[in-house]
């Protein structure tokens, strides 16, 4: 949206609350995966197609207030290694092959 529109406002949710929905409960760890892989094929090809003057543009966030694409693409990156950390410390205190 920071590319084509003029710095539009993003949404938050509850990620617990979403987290806790029967779908995220249930479904296969496959199907999240998969969703994932294909999200990450997505970015890249956008990531590249990038030119300098956009990552200059920017969204309004809740809670961060302007954010420029440079710094959301970093916080996403951040993001996911968060979550591969908390996974990976799971993993190792479950036991987990």
């Amino acid at each position: 949206m920071a590319l084509t529109e003029h710095e539009p406002e993003v949404r938050v949710y509850d990620e617990a609350l979403w987290a806790n929905l029967e779908d995220g409960k249930s479904a296969p760890i496959e199907h999240s995966l998969a969703l994932l892989e294909s999200l990450h094929s997505r970015w890249v090809l956008f990531l590249r197609s990038l030119k300098g003057a956009d990552f200059e543009r920017g969204y309004k966030h809740p809670e961060m207030g302007l954010v420029n694409m440079d710094k959301g693409i970093s916080l996403y990156g951040w993001h996911g290694r968060h979550h591969v950390a908390h996974i990976t410390a799971l993993k190792e205190r479950m036991a987990w092959q």
